[in-house]
């Protein structure tokens, strides 16, 4: 039996490596494991925490071999601080030079929302199945649509 660790990659990482090192231990494409993890955070929120457990105790591919939890917890600390400041500066820099696309989508969004909250106010027989419950979940099927949509057109 072969002697596998859990690490988290260094190559196949979006965020920290979490879901790439599951990957490459479980032995299972890590799109299925970052597809779980969205599912879970987004059924509960348990994901968010379980991946941050993850990402602070589970060690760096290439961190040594010897080093304790301490030194693991350190480093996945010092880590997600410098995430923060990345994804802080990412952020001040999309205010101050806004995409226009992305302004086009976010106008498109709210009138659409907006358009279905007036008609479910208007308490139209053929209209009471519109509710919170199936707005949110056709919203994601059409956000999820047009990624797909995007990501085709782009090969």
């Amino acid at each position: 039996m072969e002697d596998r660790k859990l690490y988290r990659s260094r190559s196949d990482s979006i965020i920290s490596g979490v879901c790439g090192g599951l990957a490459q231990y479980l032995q299972i494409d890590a799109s299925l494991v970052r597809i779980f993890f969205v599912l879970l955070a987004l059924s509960n929120g348990l994901g968010v925490l379980i991946y941050m457990l993850l990402w602070i105790v589970v060690p760096r591919e290439d961190f040594a071999r010897d080093a304790t939890l301490a030194d693991t917890t350190r480093a996945a600390a010092q880590e997600i601080a410098d995430q923060a400041r990345s994804m802080g500066e990412d952020i001040r820099q999309a205010v101050r030079k806004p995409d226009t696309k992305v302004g086009i989508y976010i106008g498109i969004g709210l009138i659409v929302v907006g358009v279905l909250t007036l008609l479910q106010n208007f308490d139209l027989p053929w209209l009471h199945w519109l509710t919170a419950d199936m707005l949110w979940p056709v919203l994601l099927i059409v956000a999820g649509l047009a990624l797909l949509t995007r990501w085709r057109r782009r090969d």
